[in-house]
């Protein structure tokens, strides 16, 4: 039975995904201790499993309090029990595997609101109890990266029988399969992955079209979200909230003086980030082989196999780690080069690379492409190559006067303090989505 668990479509789903979001060795281990936890009779804990066919589990958790209500008359509110009471809370309920999608889009959103005088609690759609109850007391439903499962189709069920407002929020395009037939990240995984995603599309475009308003993290988000849905697409940024700010504080008191060597970075959150880096290895090299004290740091996901054989002794690799040591890390380098291949799916990428530099008061080189270049401010607070543009001569200014350099990464640091904050406007928030709440 066992067995069975492990190999459902759920299970694998989730296996894919940690596969290309934290590499294989870290879904292994994560797939090791799921086992070891059954084998004990503990794994299931609490929460009730997507998809589950037995009475009271998954799908099936509300099944006999709605037919209780519906024998007795009272399956339908005239309003939400929320309005009634004249409180505004937002019930979270997403997906919540990945730690980056967890920090960004589930976590963060609770200083925002806060802020906003607004209520704010969040729950894994898996953990059916908690979900539920969240629903009983909220005026709106956001639900985060979601795809149709038996599951999420009663949480929507009962959100509607409480008529409660639903938001879907998303920070990649999961739902489009012509982001995904032309990601040129793909190129650096297996055929059957590529294939997976390209299956699962549709099932989050199902539940996205089932809510009322859409909240993305980027315009090209904005944009590629409206060829697929009528529904209204609203702006809602990755920010840094409080505890970034502190985090990258902490970061950069810890990392002491800097090397005399220049440290030039090159993070990766997730598998086939190769492709990215092909696109400017020739200027790296280049760069690094202008000086003597040049080297080249490469943070997370990476095959060093895959960088060009005059490139491999000049680099410093640190594998994928927590927060806080990512963070310490990126306070050691000068700079950070943050390239994308030119595609659908990486021109609705965030900022969340320029958001974590910036935390830590380094200065960023970024391409045209994603909402990168919003963030970052040529000349202020690092540097914008334009498409066609040379990544060579933006690095030789910044390694020209590395006391300039310094000054770019503390302005970029003070305006992601004031700018790039917890705040309910723009650039951060289209004001409308507080209005929604508000209304």
């Amino acid at each position: 039975m066992i067995l069975f668990d492990v190999l459902r479509r759920d299970k694998w789903s989730r296996f894919v995904l940690t596969l290309r979001q934290e590499g294989l060795r870290i879904a292994l281990r994560k797939t090791a201790r799921y086992l070891r936890a059954r084998l004990s009779g503990s794994g299931l804990s609490s929460l009730f499993r997507a998809g589950s066919d037995k009475p009271g589990q998954g799908g099936d958790y509300l099944g006999l309090m709605w037919l209780e209500l519906a024998e007795k008359q009272a399956f339908h509110l005239p309003e939400a029990p929320a309005v009634h009471l004249k409180q505004r809370k937002i019930a979270m309920i997403g997906d919540m595997n990945l730690p980056q999608c967890r920090k960004y889009r589930v976590e963060q959103p609770a200083e925002l609101w806060h802020r906003a005088g607004v209520g704010y609690d969040f729950a894994h759609y898996e953990d059916v109890q908690r979900a539920t109850a969240l629903l009983q007391e909220a005026s709106h439903v956001m639900l985060y990266r979601l795809a149709n499962t038996p599951v999420t189709s009663m949480l929507l069920y009962e959100s509607r029988r409480l008529r409660l407002p639903v938001l879907y929020d998303l920070d990649d395009p999961l739902f489009s399969v012509s982001a995904y037939g032309t990601y040129q990240n793909m190129d650096a995984l297996p055929l059957s992955q590529k294939q997976h995603f390209l299956r699962e599309a549709p099932r989050y475009l199902d539940v996205m079209n089932a809510a009322d308003l859409i909240s993305v993290s980027t315009p090209g988000m904005v944009a590629h979200t409206g060829l697929y849905s009528a529904r209204p697409v609203l702006l809602r940024r990755n920010f840094a909230d409080s505890a970034t700010l502190q985090a990258g504080a902490a970061a950069r008191a810890k990392s002491g003086a800097r090397s005399e060597a220049f440290r030039l970075g090159f993070a990766s959150g997730s598998m086939g980030h190769e492709v990215d880096f092909a696109t400017i290895a020739e200027d790296v090299i280049t760069f690094l082989d202008a000086a003597e004290n040049r080297q080249l740091v490469i943070l997370g996901h990476f095959d060093k196999k895959l960088l060009p054989e005059a490139l491999r002794p000049r680099v410093e690799m640190h594998p994928f780690t927590d927060y806080a040591a990512y963070l310490e890390t990126l306070a050691s380098l000068d700079a950070a080069v943050m390239p994308l291949a030119d595609d659908a799916f990486n021109r609705c990428k965030s900022a969340v690379r320029v958001i974590d530099a910036a935390a830590v008061g380094v200065p960023s080189v970024v391409g045209a492409v994603s909402d990168m270049a919003h963030q970052v401010e040529a000349g202020q607070t690092g540097q914008v190559v334009p498409k066609g543009g040379s990544w060579l001569a933006a690095l030789e200014t910044l390694a020209a006067d590395r006391a300039q350099c310094r000054i770019l990464g503390l302005t970029a640091r003070e305006q992601l303090e004031t700018r790039w904050a917890a705040r309910c406007d723009l650039p951060v928030m289209d004001p409308a989505l507080l209005e929604w709440v508000k209304a």
